[in-house]
């Protein structure tokens, strides 16, 4: 699993089944792709929540956004080592509101992860790297293109 940094807290809708997370006493559930260990960054790195989804969603919610009119809608987007879970880098604060069903959001060290240049752990990557021109994805834009992307999946699930 990808752990980037320390977690403080996460908020989790889960509809669906995730992999499964080990509890810690402080922050309840362990989000798959949630810090652990302080990440290094360059710097001037934007800090930033981190909103993890299944591998599926979040690969058809980034080909959503990347057709979509703005293709620069999409930040830096990490994966776990066995793709397994897919990591979409917000703006710091989403974690205090996030509400979509099956995907998890975690604030880190109170302040936000601050944005690596390098995958921050070991059989972890980077789908889309980070980018000086677009350092974090809006999350109600995530959150059209994660609900558009459970949409096509029920349907293609469901289709004949």
């Amino acid at each position: 699993m990808l752990h980037l940094g320390r977690e403080t807290g996460s908020r989790t809708t889960a509809t669906q089944s995730m992999p499964p997370t080990a509890p810690t006493a402080r922050t309840g559930p362990r989000n798959p792709l949630a810090p652990a260990a302080p990440a290094a960054s360059a710097p001037g790195d934007q800090s930033c929540d981190l909103v993890t989804v299944p591998a599926r969603q979040g690969l058809e919610a980034v080909d959503i956004l990347r057709r979509g009119r703005d293709q620069e809608a999409v930040g830096p987007v990490l994966h776990d080592g066995a793709c397994d879970t897919l990591g979409f880098l917000v703006p710091p604060g989403t974690a205090d509101a996030w509400d979509v069903p099956g995907s998890a959001c975690t604030r880190t060290d109170g302040r936000g992860l601050r944005i690596p240049a390098e995958p921050p752990a070991t059989g972890a990557g980077w789908l889309l790297p980070p980018a000086d021109d677009a350092p974090v994805t809006d999350p109600a834009v995530l959150r059209a293109a994660l609900d558009q992307a459970a949409r096509l999946i029920e349907a293609a699930d469901n289709c004949c």
